[in-house]
């Protein structure tokens, strides 16, 4: 039966009975070929896909090929050692989640405290206790597929939300408030000044009592809130463009428009007639008439009436 199964694998079946289940995959970083079989072998057989590095550098190149759910590194090693190779990852936006757990017999405060702080999640001293480690492995997985999935579901739910730092550099973001930040901060996004995360965490003195603060970049605004702390050294903000051409730029993303339709739409939206919007616009009825006819084609509706209902409930949401 299991050759059979393998055979069906391998001609490309599709059958429930065939298809292999995922395995999370734990990369093993250390310099010792005793350690290196024995954790590839008892991985294995705990039903881990096993990748090995034997040293930091190689361990970094490696996952920029491939990306492991968890990596067991050995603290001390020659050239690049497991703190800085673990600081290296951290610095990564798209490896930043990544847990790694240490592992050494250096179990003195001082290097357990370097390890937590190089950004790792645990740490486990030689020699290894088999037990103990599978059920922090599991443990340490469990807890990144919880928190991958809350990101996952927020970056679905198209809110303007974004993590940061004390001193502002961004943790993750929302594909829509990345978008907005790219538009609008001068080095593309990747940070919020550090002034304005001071001012809306700080809790006394100088901090605006609506927990909110308004940025004016060239002609347009960004108004960011203080949403919680999620973390030791992680803020959660909500960002949002106010003013008037920020509706029709929402609707111009949203609905895939052009400028000119996604204002249309919204005069609409606010119940204005074609010739109310060509004296606003500047442009004549029938042109406004033309660009509604678009609207309703992308919008794969068939009346103003459903085209303006579309409008002010995506707004409101």
């Amino acid at each position: 039966m299991r050759n059979e199964a393998a055979l069906d694998i391998r001609a490309g079946r599709t059958s429930q009975a065939a298809e292999p289940l995922k395995k999370d995959t734990v990369l093993v970083v250390d310099d010792t070929p005793d350690t290196l079989g024995f954790l590839t072998d008892t991985l294995d057989q705990a039903g881990f896909t096993v990748l090995i590095a034997t040293d930091g550098g190689s361990a970094l190149e490696l996952v920029d090929q491939i990306t492991p759910d968890l990596v067991l590194m050995d603290a001390v090693m020659p050239g690049i050692d497991g703190f800085e190779a673990c600081r290296r990852l951290k610095r990564e936006k798209l490896l930043a989640h990544l847990p790694v757990i240490f592992m050494t017999g250096l179990s003195e405060t001082e290097h357990v405290v370097e390890g937590l702080a190089a950004g790792g999640v645990d740490y486990v001293t030689k020699p290894i206790v088999v037990d103990e480690l599978l059920a922090r492995i599991r443990v340490h997985l469990a807890n990144a597929r919880i928190a991958n999935g809350t990101h996952a579901a927020l970056d679905a739910s198209g809110r303007f939300l974004i993590a940061t730092d004390r001193n502002g550099r961004l943790c993750w973001c929302t594909p829509k408030a990345k978008q907005l930040l790219s538009e609008l901060m001068p080095d593309g996004g990747t940070s919020l000044p550090q002034s304005i995360v001071s001012q809306l965490t700080q809790t006394r003195g100088a901090a605006p009592p609506s927990g909110r603060v308004t940025v004016q970049v060239g002609e347009r605004r960004l108004e960011i809130s203080l949403v919680s702390r999620i973390g030791p050294d992680e803020i959660l903000f909500r960002v949002a463009e106010i003013g008037a051409r920020a509706e029709e730029r929402i609707l111009q993303t949203r609905l895939s428009l052009t400028g000119r339709e996604a204002e249309v739409l919204l005069w609409i939206s606010r119940g204005k007639s074609n010739r109310e919007i060509g004296e606003i616009l500047a442009i004549s009825p029938r042109t406004v008439n033309k660009h509604l006819e678009q609207v309703f084609v992308k919008l794969g509706v068939e009346n103003r009436a459903a085209a303006a209902a579309r409008a002010v409930r995506l707004l409101a949401g």
